[in-house]
């Protein structure tokens, strides 16, 4: 037995070990949240990582994209990330991808892909990846912070509501938000954690309920979403 993997086979057994070793996850930005649940996914040991970003890094990411580092400023944030996760497991494949995901490329860039994990900072392309995964069948793992607060929710598509039924509106682009480091850290801790269930099979995703985390007061909530049946994405007239 791998000792790697050794206290998790506890929980998820051999069966889910071998599951997560044949799964291949996307991780769409490897920022704040990305950063964090990147790591854990390649410890958990999922076969195969494709990180896609098209961004450098930057002095101003340094206070929570945890991936990066002060001699990394400069190089691609994909690079930068499968350098350090080739080094933390060298056991799983991690493919570096320097681009920015549009209605274009996102068909190329997310084939072939299990389950997608969330580490966008703007909702126009969550919106993209949303449609791209419900066409598809592809379990999204939805995250996103705000100062000290974060969201999540796990769209299984032909099963839950999407992301466009929580946001039914037009998607507005914010140049820079307020973020406390360790909040994407502990979002991408439960996006990490969502992809390792919907993988093995064990525990109850998040499907149709938007968590929210207060920093702040340090508190959970939990809201029902609804799926939309006018939704344009997953609605029944479609």
């Amino acid at each position: 037995m791998n000792k790697r993997y050794i206290r998790q086979i506890k929980i998820i057994g051999e069966e889910g070990q071998r599951k997560l070793k044949e799964a291949k996850v996307a991780i769409t930005g490897i920022g704040g949240l990305g950063s964090v649940a990147s790591y854990y996914l390649a410890a958990a040991g999922i076969g195969y990582l494709r990180l896609i970003d098209f961004d450098v890094v930057e002095e101003s990411n340094l206070n929570r994209q945890i991936m990066h580092w002060t001699n990394d400023i400069g190089r691609p944030k994909s690079e930068s990330a499968a350098m350090k996760l080739s080094l933390l497991n060298p056991e799983i494949k991690i493919d570096p991808i320097n681009e920015k995901i549009d209605e274009n490329n996102v068909k190329s860039l997310l084939k072939d892909i299990d389950v997608i994990v969330d580490g966008q900072d703007n909702l126009k392309t969550r919106l993209i990846i949303n449609e791209f995964a419900v066409n598809n069948n592809i379990p999204y793992i939805y995250g996103a912070v705000y100062g000290m607060e974060g969201c999540l929710m796990t769209i299984i598509p032909n099963k839950s509501p999407c992301l466009r039924c929580l946001y039914p509106g037009e998607a507005k682009s914010h140049e820079s938000i307020p973020v406390l480091g360790p909040t994407p850290g502990v979002i991408g801790c439960l996006e990490a954690t969502e992809a390792i269930k919907i993988i093995t099979g064990i525990g109850k995703p998040a499907i149709g309920r938007l968590i929210l985390y207060d920093g702040e007061n340090m508190c959970f909530q939990e809201f029902h979403i609804s799926k939309n049946p006018n939704c344009p994405v997953c609605g029944k007239n479609k």
